[in-house]
This record gives C-alpha cells, structure tokens and sequence, in this order.
C-alpha cells in the first residue's frame, strides 16, 4: 500500500489511500498484483489517469509481472468520508494570497438570488468603515456585480509593481477598498459570459493579484447566490474565512439559504451568524407588515446552530441608498439602526478585529526591528 499513497486523485488532491479508496492488495506467488480500487463513482472520468498512476508505480518493482485491478464503487457512507477527508486536506493546504493574515475574512452569501445579499454586504462594509476600520470589499459575484454602484465608487482598476490597486472611498475614520469585476468593463450592463473556469480564474486574481492593504481590518466577499463553482473556489483558497448566511423570512429562502450554509460546513468555514433581510415593512403609521412571512431567519439560525444577528426591515432608504451609492447605514432610519447594531456585533463580539499590538507578527517585526538597531549600534562603537 506505500506505493499507492503517490497516487493523487486528481480532483480530490489527496492520495488514494488516505482516502479509502484502495480497499485491498494481494501479490500471487507468479508476481501477478491484484489491487482492488474504490472509486467515487463507476463513471468516474479519472479512472484512466489513476489507473495509469497505479500501473507506473506498481510495474517498477522488480518481480511484477502483471498488475490486475478490480474496479469497485463506494458506498455512500465512505463516500462521504472520504468527500470529508479530502476537504479537510484541502482547508490545510490552501494556496498563497495577498490577503494579510490579520484580516477577517468574511464571506457575505445566501443560498438564492434577490434577497438583498449585496445590499447587506455593501451596509455592513459601510457600517464597520464608519467606525474606524479599514474594510476590503470583495465583488465575487461576477456575473451579477452590483458593489460598485452600491457604494459609490467608480474608476478603473490598475496595476502597480505587478498588483491590482483597489478603489478607495474614506468613510468616516475609517476606508474602504474595493474590487469589481464592475471596475474592468466599458458599460455597467455588459453581460459576461463566462464559465466555470473563467469565473474562479476572476475570483482568484482578486485574492492573489490585489495589493490588499496590510492595515485591512475586514474582507467582506460578496458571493454569488447559490453553491456554484465560484462558492467551493474561495472556500478552498480562504479556508480561514468565516460566514453570513442572508435569507428572507420566507420558508423557501430560509431552505435553500441552509445548503449555503451546509457548503460552508462541508468547507470547514466557521458560520458567524445568520441576518434576515426583508422582515417586516413599517408603514409610516409605525405598524408593521411582514409581508414575505415571519420567522425564516430565526428558523435557519435554529437548524444551523448559529445565532440570529439581526432582522433587517423593508425601508425604501435602503434600495435608494443603493441607488445613488450612499449607503443607508450612514443615514437614519429603522433599517440603518438593525445594520449599525449588526455591525457593532460583529465587531466586538463575534468577529473583533485582530489587535495589531499584541498580533505575533508584529511582536516578531518589532523585535527584528530591535535586534537590527543593536547591531546598528554595536558596529558603530
């Protein structure tokens, strides 16, 4: 079985043992190896460059003759194991980006389009900037890209020294940088037709090629609604990222808005909380109008385990604000107060900035810091 363990399912990126697929290995007296070899699923389209991995492997030992393999099919409960074990592997060996390390990455997502996804991530980075923090704002919703707009922020994205510079809007004391794909095309209402492959190339540049400011507090992605090839993309490059889990009050919103929620589990992301958009409509008599149905954010929070950081209103400030890019958090009104509190939660309770004075990166730079002015000063005397 040693031998096996250099061979790498080349779509789950771990070997074929590690992962349960090698279920057996007998070796006759006339040199004949007989491996029995659990795939995923008899269709596999890899079964040829695995079993060409294996052969290679298997034919260099000095007295094989033959090397006979018995194709098999895992049972769901070892597929899914093994489904688990990879995605593990994965969240351990995530590639290199330019995101800081202090940064708190946050993942604004919802399980279907039209819940107000975009607008909640747009208040929130406004929110946090508002109270001093330096807050990346990343548009991974490709196709649909709305940020830009949203938050007032126009221009072309260029590069320098081999880096994508983010547009910049000060917000309060604090800021906010900002890449779109909405920033890269001639007209607001271009349609890109791109697939799979092109969307994570896109998604990937925003993670490894923007020089993300070393300062930045928070990085709040807006995703794509749904669990697409976008979703597991990041998922795998930021397996440190942390969830927001946006639904409706209405049941069908809050069902699909929990396969969200699985993905991220699936991914080994932390589920920071749930917000519920749309809850209510307040009329300007001051009575209330749950219009989608009542219930459904506090519903998903109950089924996955996480809590409930708010109930945002229906207000016509928030699609207006959004409209001409000025946030509605910024102004007054029943909906600014729920996404000002939402922001305070997270800010300094369930995702508090890193402080940077006792960061060990920090200590580690001021200490090479006092280390080199010692020398400085021995090589002077």
């Amino acid at each position: 079985m040693g031998l096996l363990r250099g061979v790498i399912d080349p779509e789950l990126g771990s070997d074929i043992v590690e992962l349960g697929m090698a279920k057996s290995a007998r070796v006759d007296a006339d040199g004949v190896v007989r491996l029995e070899i659990a795939l995923t699923t008899s269709g596999c389209p890899l079964r040829a460059q695995i079993q060409k991995d294996i052969r290679s492997r298997i034919t260099s030992l000095p007295g094989v003759t033959q090397v006979k393999l018995n194709w098999t099919e895992l049972t769901a409960e070892e597929r899914t194991a093994t489904m688990a074990k990879a995605r593990f592997n994965v969240s351990q060996d995530a590639p290199d980006t330019s995101i800081p390390a202090t940064t708190k990455v946050l993942m604004i997502a919802s399980g279907k389009g039209g819940v107000g996804k975009s607008s909640i991530a747009t208040n929130l980075a406004a929110a946090l900037a508002e109270k001093g923090h330096a807050v990346g704002v990343m548009d991974a919703d490709i196709w649909g890209f709305s940020v830009p707009r949203m938050l007032g922020v126009s221009g072309d994205l260029v590069a320098h020294e081999g880096k994508i510079q983010p547009l910049t809007r000060k917000i309060g004391d604090g800021r906010l940088e900002v890449v779109s794909m909405g920033f890269m095309v001639d007209q607001e209402d271009s349609a890109l037709m791109w697939r799979g492959l092109m969307l994570n190339r896109a998604v990937q540049h925003f993670c490894q090629d923007v020089a993300w400011p070393a300062d930045l507090d928070y990085l709040l992605i807006d995703m794509p609604p749904g669990t697409g090839d976008v979703q597991m993309g990041l998922a795998k490059m930021l397996p440190r990222a942390e969830m927001l889990i946006i639904t409706t009050p209405a049941l069908n919103a809050q069902k699909v808005a929990a396969r969200v929620a699985d993905m991220g589990r699936k991914n080994y992301l932390r589920i920071v909380g749930v917000i519920e958009n749309m809850s209510e409509f307040i009329a300007p008599d001051g009575s209330t109008h749950p219009l989608f149905g009542s219930g459904g954010g506090r519903q998903l929070a109950t089924d996955v385990g996480a809590p409930l950081l708010g109930s945002v209103p229906i207000e016509s400030a928030v699609s207006e604000g959004g409209d001409i890019g000025e946030p509605a958090v910024l102004a007054d009104g029943a909906a600014a107060e729920v996404l000002r509190s939402i922001a305070t939660a997270i800010a300094e309770e369930y995702v508090p900035p890193v402080e940077m004075a006792g960061c060990s990166a920090r200590m580690l730079d001021a200490a090479m810091e006092a280390l080199d002015a010692l020398d400085a000063g021995e090589a002077a005397g």
